[in-house]
């Protein structure tokens, strides 16, 4: 799985190269511009969302007052890093949900984008099918309601897990490498979609090369830490990134098959 991890982490420095050769630009910066600002505008009132959670919580199970009355110095820093935790944990479920409403949104983009790095890839000629183009689009939008079902699922099972003092610091890391599995999953699928592969034999497929999938998430947010910049080119470079490693798995199962 580290092989593949590297080779995924690998595919975005690839893709920045890719992306400048072949002046793919538009389809980066417009899409990017727009996830900017929705990235922002979310995250500002997620993140008032998640100190009135934190609060709320506090209040109804009465531990500010215990705290307040029986709290030795050393307790309260326990449950105020398990705060941090805790919110730390709902910022990266409200990104799922938001991140999943972009894939959404933004499927017609990445779709096209896929498939015009693999056209390049493969030195086939682009021959833009609409019909299959929107049937790729539809898949794209199912795949990524089916990774929110499950996310969700596992974020909601890790959100309690957080509420355990000491065990629950460990719960973001945890939440991290679920997101990242979950997005390079999506990104991943573009590819699948597009030879017409059943999402049931794309999810066998990914399940087997979990690597291919962290590799992609976890570069993604990466360069998400990088402000302004990195949310305008992170979705984009994301899906080139994931078509350009897959690519190179299949060549390599294929030398190891020989």
């Amino acid at each position: 799985m580290l092989k593949e991890i590297i080779i995924a982490i690998q595919g975005y420095y690839k893709a920045h190269h890719f992306i400048r050769e072949h002046k793919l630009w538009k389809w980066i910066i417009i899409p990017g511009i727009i996830y900017t600002v929705l990235f922002v505008v979310s995250m500002y009132f997620f993140g008032l969302t998640a100190n009135s959670f934190i609060e709320w919580l506090s209040l109804k199970t009465g531990l500010k007052t215990w705290l307040d009355k029986n709290g030795t110095g050393f307790l309260g820093f326990l449950f105020a890093f398990g705060g941090v935790m805790l919110w730390v944990i709902q910022m990266l479920f409200y990104f799922s949900l938001f991140k999943y409403i972009w894939l959404i949104v933004g499927s017609p983009v990445f779709a096209y984008l896929s498939e015009k790095t693999a056209s390049i890839t493969e030195n086939k000629e682009f021959v833009f099918n609409s019909n299959q183009f929107i049937k790729d689009v539809f898949r794209g939008i199912k795949i990524a309601l089916r990774n929110c079902l499950w996310q969700s699922v596992y974020m909601i099972s890790i959100l309690l897990l957080s509420l355990i003092p000491i065990v629950g610091w460990l719960m973001p890391l945890l939440a991290v490498l679920v997101e990242c599995y979950y997005y390079g999953f999506s990104m991943l699928d573009y590819s699948f979609e597009r030879k017409k592969i059943t999402a049931s034999e794309s999810i066998y497929f990914i399940g087997n090369h979990k690597g291919i999938a962290i590799g992609n998430g976890l570069m993604f947010y990466m360069i998400q830490l990088l402000p302004v910049v990195g949310w305008v080119l992170a979705p984009a470079y994301a899906v080139v990134a994931a078509t350009l490693s897959l690519h190179q798995i299949k060549e390599l199962l294929q030398v190891k098959a020989q």
